[in-house]
């Protein structure tokens, strides 16, 4: 009996639209016992947690083959290279290629220079296994070299998808039956710089709503704070279907710390993107991406970190302690001593969770949409996560009103 093709996906949320692609690709080519790692290089754990889970994928399924790709295979092919559990490395433009996945086994390197690649191909696919809502990759690559950062030689310079290529696949998404889409890539706010007439990412989305009407939600991944053009504002402030939830790369809130990140904000930019979108949706959630104990980090540069948490507002926090990539101007940096940086981490996490009971006590006694996600479990439009009073099929667009806080989630009755 053959098995179809496993894929075990770490990292960001463009991987996971990847691996549906991959999924696609692989059954498409008849490869049955195969388990897929997308890796990610982002820290020095996932690449161990990737390792980790190799091994114990070979061990648990001998006879399955193990096929490795994503962003740790590109930037480091020798490290899997030297696993004997790997069967086959592909590299990161490669992964996406149907004719890759037509193999016969013979060639276990396929890695491309990822510098080299000019394009980002669209790649359409009709769904995926056991998700609310559906990711789709818009852009690829980053032009940017902030000094802490190893993936531009995974994923090369920047890339953009066509906006006729984007409307396709946002239509065949809604005619599966998906109520929201999240618009994903490396590096989103500079989408279309490359493109004929230099689009850009306001003028996309303005595009895509308009020409796919029956499209419920929309939601952006990753923005930059100095990015964000007068289109992309304009949809904040008039556009309903643009859910009223962003999610800031900011990294530190220290002027400094942002300089020796090679960052293009200021802390000051951060905090008036914050004020600018809530002064047109008072309403507006926001996330961001945190590092703590960069490179040089004192602790009054920490706690400038620390309070732009209140400052801006933010409620979503993804904190990552630093870890040292080799081969990035940030890793020849004097070091902050890893105790301290996981100290950090910890405080930023707590701040973190108390600006999350505060939110979530804000959306108490309120009426709400919810996007199914399993059985009684969803998001509202502003990402709260909910408990409802009953179940419904994953991807139903659920009006709730909500009636108390739980342990980081609101409980919420179906409206009748």
């Amino acid at each position: 009996m053959t098995k179809d093709p496993q894929l075990v996906t770490f990292g960001c949320r463009l991987n996971t639209y990847e691996s549906e692609v991959m999924r696609g690709h692989a059954k498409a080519a008849g490869l049955d016992d195969v388990i897929i790692f997308n890796t990610c290089a982002v820290t020095k754990e996932a690449e161990r947690q990737a390792k980790q889970a190799i091994r114990r994928a070979k061990r648990d399924n001998p006879g399955a083959k193990i096929i490795v790709t994503g962003c740790s295979a590109q930037i480091s092919p020798e490290k899997y290279a030297q696993m004997p559990e790997v069967d086959k490395i592909i590299g990161n433009d490669l992964k996406l290629k149907p004719e890759t996945w037509g193999f016969k086994g013979e060639e276990r390197l396929l890695v491309n220079d990822i510098m080299s690649v000019k394009e980002t191909a669209s790649h359409l696919v009709e769904g995926f296994e056991g998700r609310a809502r559906a990711f789709i990759q818009v852009q690829n690559g980053c032009d940017h070299r902030c000094t802490f950062c190893i993936i531009p030689y995974g994923r090369g310079n920047s890339r953009s998808v066509a906006i006729g290529e984007i409307v396709n696949q946002v239509r065949l998404l809604v005619e599966q039956g998906y109520n929201e889409i999240v618009m994903t890539g490396v590096d989103v706010t500079s989408y279309g710089a490359d493109l004929p007439g230099t689009p850009s990412l306001g003028q996309m989305i303005r595009r895509v709503l308009a020409l796919v009407p029956e499209l419920p939600r929309l939601r952006l991944s990753s923005l930059d704070p100095v990015e964000m053009d007068d289109d992309l504002w304009r949809l904040i402030a008039e556009e309903p279907r643009l859910m009223p939830h962003l999610h800031m790369s900011l990294q530190a809130g220290d002027d400094m710390i942002l300089k020796r990140m090679k960052r293009r904000h200021l802390r000051a930019d951060a905090i008036a993107m914050c004020e600018r979108a809530r002064s047109y949706r008072p309403d507006m959630a926001f996330g961001a991406d945190i590092i703590a104990g960069f490179p040089t980090e004192t602790e009054e540069m920490f706690m400038n970190t620390l309070n732009i948490v209140e400052e801006c507002g933010l409620t979503f926090l993804h904190v990552f302690p630093y870890s040292e990539r080799p081969g990035t101007p940030a890793a020849k940096m004097p070091q902050v001593f890893p105790e301290v940086r996981k100290e950090r981490a910890a405080r930023l996490r707590e701040k973190g969770n108390k600006q999350l009971t505060n939110f979530l006590n804000f959306h108490v006694k309120q009426n709400r949409q919810v996007i199914v996600e399993k059985d009684n479990f969803g998001h509202t439009e502003h990402f709260a996560p909910v408990h409802l009073d009953r179940t419904f099929p994953a991807g139903s667009l659920v009006s709730v009103s909500t009636v108390s806080v739980g342990d980081k989630y609101l409980n919420a009755v179906v409206n009748a």
